[in-house]
């Protein structure tokens, strides 16, 4: 240990202390100020950021990493309307979840307040950096921040940003505390750091995600993988279906929210699975099938039932005709990732009971697997989607970055009366 990360991490924790003590109205008040410290920052951004794109090039980057990795004037916007999006979003912090009288005349409440100091370990992402801050600050957080070294230049560009709107407002600049080396070592260090850290959010691949949860001395939350499906029932629509299908594949491919695998029922498979696959090949796709499927549509693949478990982050995408909705429960909860699950059908039961068996943090009826995600879904830029059954499931908004604890408000009230002696 180099002490290096548990010195920032320091700093970061008494910034904690200072951002916990704000009012709502000064933290959406910092955080307008740092939107506008990005956009003023464009050009230094860009520039960070094409040189972070030119190293990833010589290193043979390709794919949803590049992807990821890329800024330009319209992310840059994007990032500047999030923390926008943010600052107006209403403040969990002190909210007061649960309140009544006991019979003795105490007050009882459930108050939410904010967790910490909490560590955002991920990759590619530099949008994560003003992300992760601006989230974390309107829940009264500070944040601790290890991007990438594939983003190193363009997290440092973003995170300056900040630190400069902080210190307008008379802030510690470690509210927004960033790892500026890379290191691996570092990494152990910062997880190894129970006594700073309240939370660790690990965003990236599975690899990234493992080795963060096998090494960490800190709460985690996890999110391995997005095997996203689609059941397209006997009774779904075949033209809403496909759109499901052509938007859940191929607008973004490679996202966690993406689907991976079709699982069409039987009744519906000969009328609606052949022309479907022939508009998704047309459009880029590649198909990988059962052998039900390549009957069907004979330009599909063999599909391997690692296919079925993979998260291919790319225009590929699995596919089976399953005999009943048993069938596609069954298969789901033998590959999925506890992640995205969408089922489209005409029948209410149908789709009542899908919701009820399957246990993703996201179900979709009728509605687009890309649709679990935080701005989609009311919460602002998310911090991450967890699939780990803790306190937060699925997108991780404000709400998911405080706690609740009791707050008892009482008039003199003793628990045990006859332990006081009246010594005269």
């Amino acid at each position: 240990m180099t002490g290096y990360v548990r010195n920032l991490a320091e700093r970061a924790r008494a910034a904690a202390l200072a951002i916990a003590g704000l009012q709502s109205a000064q933290r959406a008040a910092l955080l307008v100020s740092m939107a506008d410290a990005v956009a003023d920052g464009r050009d230094d951004i860009l520039a960070a950021n094409a040189a972070d794109m030119e190293r990833a090039h010589a290193a043979g980057t390709t794919g949803a990493m590049l992807d990821r990795l890329q800024l330009d004037g319209g992310r840059v916007d994007a990032i500047v309307a999030a923390i926008r999006e943010i600052a107006a979003l209403p403040d969990p912090v002190g909210q007061v979840t649960r309140s009544e009288v006991h019979a003795n005349g105490l007050l009882i409440e459930k108050v939410r307040i904010p967790l910490g100091l909490i560590a955002m370990i991920y990759e590619a992402r530099p949008n994560v950096t003003a992300d992760a801050a601006a989230l974390c600050l309107r829940a009264g957080n500070a944040v601790l921040l290890r991007g990438g070294s594939e983003a190193r230049d363009s997290n440092i560009a973003i995170a300056a940003c900040l630190h400069r709107a902080l210190r307008a407002h008379g802030l510690p600049a470690e509210a927004v505390a960033l790892v500026e080396d890379t290191a691996r070592e570092h990494v152990l260090e910062l997880l190894q750091l129970s006594d700073l850290i309240d939370l660790a959010i690990p965003r990236g691949g599975e690899r990234l995600i493992r080795f963060v949860a096998e090494n960490a001395r800190v709460p985690v939350i996890k999110h391995y993988k997005g095997v996203c499906h689609l059941y397209v029932d006997s009774a779904a629509d075949p033209a809403l279906a496909l759109q499901l299908a052509i938007d859940g594949k191929l607008s973004r491919p490679g996202v966690c929210n993406a689907l991976e695998t079709l699982l069409v029922h039987a009744g519906i498979a000969d009328a609606w699975l052949p022309d479907a696959l022939s508009q998704l090949k047309a459009r880029g796709a590649e198909i990988r099938g059962c052998d039900r499927t390549r009957a069907l549509f004979p330009d599909a693949a063999p599909a391997t039932e690692e296919d079925y478990a993979a998260e291919f982050l790319s225009p590929i995408l699995a596919v089976r005709v399953v005999d009943s909705i048993d069938a596609a429960i069954a298969h789901i909860q033998r590959h999925g990732s506890d992640h995205t699950e969408v089922i489209a059908s005409a029948d209410p039961a149908a789709a009542d009971r899908f919701v009820r068996e399957i246990r993703s943090s996201a179900v979709m009826v009728n509605a687009s697997s890309r649709f679990n995600d935080g701005g989609s879904l009311g919460l602002g830029a998310e911090i991450g989607i967890s699939t780990t059954r803790l306190h937060a499931y699925g997108p991780m908004g404000l709400e998911s970055l405080t706690i609740e604890r009791y707050v008892v408000r009482g008039e003199g009230q003793v628990r045990h009366p006859e332990s006081i002696v009246d010594n005269g």
